[in-house]
């Protein structure tokens, strides 16, 4: 309750004064500069070390090039986010005085003037984000966008694809290709990517950065896409629009994103076998055998490596501990998924975050089953259980996909499903022997103290509405247990794993049969803040809510 008061407080200051102006009175300046460093300190700063030791003098030159079509990243994402964003940017920079340099600090943490801790709510007076980000017209309404293609149906595979705008002229919608509505950053990227691959020495490294410049300038990201999955050596490299969270209103548009990444080689060794595991944890799904997806591909890699930098989506607001990619189900069904942990992003909110929280929220005698093995691990199963469960579906006889059917619901859903998958197949491994009976109590606990670091992020925001189902779910059904005398939440190790079986058969079939309409019941009912989510969370108003990444990779070229 604290930390939900301390918010309407600062958003009630923030609404009384534009970036434009100064107060004449120093006791509402006053308040507005704590506030601004209230909302700022909810993200601790922590350096993201880059050891260039690692690396030839040549790799440290695809490094740096990456480094700056990196910088050109964030620059598109920021005009993706919101349409006056540069123009917001451009003026906290000019100005000299002490708010709006904190302002400036905030507006990059959120990539806009919108707090994407407190439902998107802006921190800056007079600007209102639109449901579709900058992807549609601020005016666009649902209906007005199925009906256009309902009139229109040529138009539909441009209208919904992930790489285009869609914008007004006169009374007709036209969609923009990226490649075209993104110049002249698309270019110099593809510039930057094809010199980057000139100092490639390792083969796979130099086709996906030659295909990828091609697929920036094509907006046909499939052929480099199937060249990531084969992607081996040192660096792990991802770069294009991919995630579709920014579009709320039909979850169709994908941001453009960035990860540099080194390959730690020891802990990749030891994580290696589990993807040979795939096709099993798809058979052992609890939904009939018609609604499995046994034809995407069984290629699943999976790599531990240690970020040195991220943009544009990967790092506006919470920052992310894996990534499995890519989305398009092409190329998951010709070859599969790939699954990249960073491991020192891990280590940052282990120590930082879920430790602390823990303390917090869990009863005591739960604690000893809080450890970073099961946070690491479950990160490793959300991951592979993203590349798992229904893709491309059959709805009324078409052939279609599932975030094409769930539209704005299929990101909270998914990653919901992520979460639930994440436990119940590292209960699978438990019976198959990769990891000791007892760690079935330390997967369950980790991640209930692990709900409330992710809530905190919103439960607008797809991770911390997929934690406030399950924990909303788990708590019904008795798999949670909570003590409204001490204030702490506790796993019932009997009742947890059939309440978890039984979320799980839910949303894998609501994402089988394309159920809209359950999808938002469904979320509308469980992804809500309930009291003893709010009670337990109001009790975490002091602990940072996330990282601030502080690159070192940023110092060394100067920023």
């Amino acid at each position: 309750m604290k930390y939900l008061a301390m918010v309407s407080l600062a958003l009630f200051i923030l609404f009384s004064s534009g970036c434009e102006k100064e107060t004449n009175q120093p006791s509402v300046q006053g308040k507005l500069m704590d506030s601004l460093q209230t909302m700022i300190s909810q993200f601790a700063p922590t350096e993201i070390k880059y050891d260039s030791t690692q690396l030839t003098s040549r790799e440290k030159a695809v490094v740096d090039r990456l480094y700056q079509a990196s910088r050109l990243i964030d620059s598109i994402f920021l005009k993706q986010v919101f349409s006056k964003n540069p123009e917001i940017k451009s003026q906290l920079e000019a100005a000299t005085n002490k708010e709006d340099s904190l302002k400036l600090i905030y507006f990059i943490i959120n990539a806009g003037p919108f707090d994407r801790l407190n439902h998107d709510a802006p921190f800056i007076n007079g600007y209102k984000k639109p449901l579709g980000a900058n992807f549609y017209p601020d005016s666009i309404t649902k209906d007005e966008f199925t009906n256009w293609i309902k009139n229109h149906p040529s138009d539909e595979k441009s209208f919904t694809s992930e790489f285009t705008v869609i914008r007004r002229t006169g009374d007709s919608l036209t969609a923009i290709p990226f490649n075209k509505f993104y110049q002249p950053e698309i270019g110099r990227i593809s510039k930057l990517l094809r010199e980057a691959a000139d100092y490639a020495d390792n083969p796979s490294l130099k086709k996906y950065l030659t295909l990828r410049a091609k697929a920036f300038e094509t907006n046909d990201y499939f052929k480099s896409d199937m060249a990531w999955m084969d992607l081996t050596g040192k660096l792990e490299i991802v770069i294009g629009p991919y995630e579709v969270y920014e579009d709320g209103l039909f979850n169709y548009k994908a941001s453009f994103e960035s990860f540099i990444t080194i390959i730690d080689p020891v802990e990749s060794a030891k994580l290696k076998r589990f993807g040979s595991f795939l096709k099993d944890i798809e058979k052992h799904l609890p939904i009939e055998d018609k609604y499995k997806n046994t034809r995407r591909g069984s290629e699943s890699p999976i790599v531990v490596a240690n970020e040195i930098y991220c943009a544009g989506d990967a790092k506006a607001g919470v920052q992310t501990l894996a990534f499995n990619l890519p989305n398009d189900e092409k190329v998951r069904e010709a070859k599969g998924s790939k699954k990249v942990l960073l491991k020192n992003i891990h280590e940052a909110k282990f120590d930082k975050l879920l430790k602390p929280i823990a303390e917090i929220v869990l009863d005591s005698t739960q604690l000893q089953y809080v450890t970073f093995n099961a946070f690491f691990s479950h990160s490793l199963m959300h991951e592979m259980s993203h590349g798992v469960g229904p893709g491309i579906i059959t709805v009324n006889g078409k052939k279609t996909e599932v975030k094409k059917e769930l539209k704005e619901t299929y990101s909270t859903l998914e990653e919901c499903k992520a979460d639930i998958l994440g436990m119940y197949n590292n209960i699978f491994l438990i019976d198959k022997g990769v990891y000791p009976p007892e760690f079935d109590k330390e997967t369950y606990v980790t991640f209930l103290a692990g709900i409330f670091r992710s809530v905190r992020f919103g439960i607008n925001e797809a991770h911390g509405g997929g934690n406030a189902i399950i924990y909303n779910y788990l708590l019904e059904k008795g798999g949670y247990e909570y003590n409204a005398e001490t204030k702490k939440v506790r796993v019932n190790f009997d009742k947890i794993y059939p309440a978890l079986k039984d979320l799980a058969i839910k949303i894998l079939m609501i994402q089988a049969t394309g159920d809209y309409s359950e999808a938002k019941s469904f979320i509308a009912k469980y992804a809500v803040d309930s009291p003893s989510m709010l009670t337990l969370r109001g009790g975490l108003s002091k602990l940072p809510v996330d990282i601030r990444p502080v690159f070192q990779i940023e110092k060394l070229h100067g920023k």
